[in-house]
């Protein structure tokens, strides 16, 4: 039975950029709300709105084209509001995954004890 990944981000918002930023993503989760293979895809902002993240999980057969498909024509603007500080990816995530995700400098963590309900 496969297992679903889960990533963890950690975003440096840039000084006054939460608007567009909140108005961005807005577009970022209509597009991946399509997605049959995206469990799960929450955005949180710190009070002072200098810090986000982003808790996402995935069949494993979803994350590449998440990224590939429809996180891509996003990606430029996305990049230009935030810094990337931090990546955790929970789960057992094959070559594929990875390529794309390293270039974020995730962390990768395997399972090896436990349960979800």
């Amino acid at each position: 039975m496969e297992k679903d990944i889960t990533c963890v981000f950690t975003l440096k918002l840039g000084e006054g950029k939460f608007p567009a930023f909140r108005d961005l993503v807005a577009d970022i989760v209509a597009s991946t709300a399509k997605e049959p293979g995206t469990l799960s895809y929450v955005y949180s902002v710190s009070d002072d709105e200098k810090t986000a993240h982003i808790v996402e999980r995935y069949r494993p057969d979803a994350l590449v084209s998440h990224v590939d498909n429809t996180f891509a024509p996003f990606a430029d603007e996305f990049l230009s509001l935030v810094t990337i500080t931090a990546l955790t990816v929970y789960g057992e995530p094959d070559a594929e995954i990875k390529k794309r995700l390293d270039p974020f400098g995730a962390v990768y963590m395997r399972p090896f004890d436990g349960f979800t309900r």
